[in-house]
């Protein structure tokens, strides 16, 4: 989930541009050609937040007739057209894996048709996918266009400097075939020397578009993207800079220098020693569980300490409204929570998903909604500032202010455009009428979903 580029007027006459202009049809099929455009310039203005939520916000962008471009393209039956931009200097492959509305694995071919993946379920490793799922785009300046044809969840668009390898295992659950991605934190995987990433999509009958660029894994191939709506409004989530691997290469060196820890290792090279992805702290303890060991200690020593005597209103957002909490023994109680939370460990934090932050069968409401703004909570160091004590209270100008913070995701922040993309699992926590940092794009009508790859289009 998750660069300075610009959308043109915003994402409509980016579109324009792009139908207006020669086109090069390739591997034709059914109705459903992919086609390259030559696209070199676009014009700038400022795209609605990008923390709208289904329908489009009241105060998104509504741009002139030049959206009457979007109303001409058949969005139907989850026909979502796709807008790959390539600012690149080099080939792009794009993929595109997920669930149809049967919950089948499917990929996309680049005839513009679903690939079934299929598995023999009498061999348990994982088999390779044969078949052709690559879309190659167009050179530097180009958009291919390209329409899924037909509604997916669990999707993502993946884009790649080289070649992915995709495989697929007997799963007992589903009766058929699972998706084996590509592993960035694999030093064997098959894909690792290459460059990629990805935005995350699910798009339904009922539920309409919702996507977002994610860095809770890792940050490698930049990208960018925007959502043109059926009312004209577009928002966006402009990404990293194009230089943001080795931008925050730096910064987490230069953190290691000051505090002693292991941020420097979160880097990985290529071949040539230039930094190729950062892999997130949280997949990076998993595979060395030693590291950051004490780094959140004192804080939390700290926060548990302050809490004993003091109330921590955790607004759930929700039908339970505010929750107070206070440490009683050692663990931190929520009124109406069917269980406490034990002082979380560096991995905790980071990844949000052990120990005090595991979800398990049973959970309430209230329990669900408290540990991902508890986790948030931690990650940004938010829960001893003045007006900590209220979750999610504090506006993102107050997160990754003190250490010990996250400061991957404070450099991902700080390295993005406009701050936005997931650069840990529970992002999208924030006060209500605040920046969403999630950089979600969603909406019940969705025409257009843009991606540019490789950073800022001049212009």
């Amino acid at each position: 989930m998750r660069g300075l580029f610009k959308i043109a007027t915003a994402a409509s006459a980016l579109l324009a541009t792009a139908l207006a202009a020669p086109i090069t049809k390739v591997r034709p099929g059914n109705g459903t050609d992919i086609i390259i455009t030559s696209q070199n310039t676009v014009n700038a203005t400022e795209p609605a937040p990008a923390n709208a939520t289904r329908p489009a916000p009241a105060n998104a962008t509504v741009a002139s007739s030049t959206f009457k471009i979007a109303e001409d393209i058949a969005v139907s039956n989850g026909r979502l057209p796709l807008a790959l931009v390539n600012n690149f200097a080099g080939a792009i492959n794009a993929y595109v894996t997920g669930l149809d509305s049967n919950n089948q694995l499917v990929m996309l071919q680049p005839d513009g048709t679903w690939l079934y993946p299929v598995c023999d379920p009498s061999i348990s490793t994982p088999q390779p996918v044969n078949a052709n799922v690559a879309i190659p785009l167009g050179g530097q300046g180009s958009t291919t266009q390209v329409t899924l044809p037909g509604y997916i969840s669990a999707a993502r668009v993946w884009f790649a400097a080289g070649s992915l390898e995709f495989f697929t295992v007997y799963s007992s659950a589903s009766n058929g075939p699972s998706l084996v991605e590509p592993s960035a934190v694999n030093p064997s995987d098959p894909s690792a020397a290459v460059s990629w990433g990805f935005v995350e999509l699910t798009n339904t009958a009922d539920g309409g578009l919702y996507a977002n660029i994610s860095y809770v894994d890792f940050v490698g191939l930049v990208l960018g993207m925007s959502l043109l709506s059926g009312d004209g409004s577009v928002q966006a989530a402009h990404g990293l800079q194009a230089t943001a691997v080795a931008s925050i290469c730096s910064l987490l060196e230069a953190q290691s220098a000051r505090d002693g820890m292991p941020w420097t290792d979160l880097c990985q090279v290529d071949a040539s020693g230039k930094p190729l992805r950062i892999i997130a702290p949280s997949d990076h303890v998993a595979s060395n569980p030693d590291a950051f060991s004490d780094y959140f200690t004192d804080h939390t020593n700290e926060v548990w300490t302050y809490y004993s005597t003091n109330t921590l209103t955790i607004d759930t957002q929700a039908a339970a409204g505010k929750v107070a909490c206070t440490v009683q023994g050692d663990q931190l109680t929520c009124a109406g929570d069917n269980r406490g939370y034990a002082r979380p460990l560096a991995g905790d934090i980071f990844g949000c998903n052990s120990g005090p932050f595991a979800i398990e069968a049973g959970d309430n409401d209230v329990h669900r909604a408290i540990v991902p703004r508890l986790c948030a909570a931690f990650d940004r160091t938010t829960l001893l500032m003045t007006g900590g004590d209220s979750q999610p209270g504090l506006p993102s100008t107050s997160y990754y202010q003190s250490a010990p913070t996250n400061w991957y995701s404070a450099f991902i922040h700080q390295t993005e455009v406009d701050g936005k993309g997931y650069a840990f699992s529970y992002d999208d926590v924030n006060p209500d009428g605040d920046v969403n940092q999630s950089g979600v794009v969603a909406d019940g009508d969705p025409r257009v979903l843009t991606v540019i790859v490789g950073g800022p289009l001049s212009g």
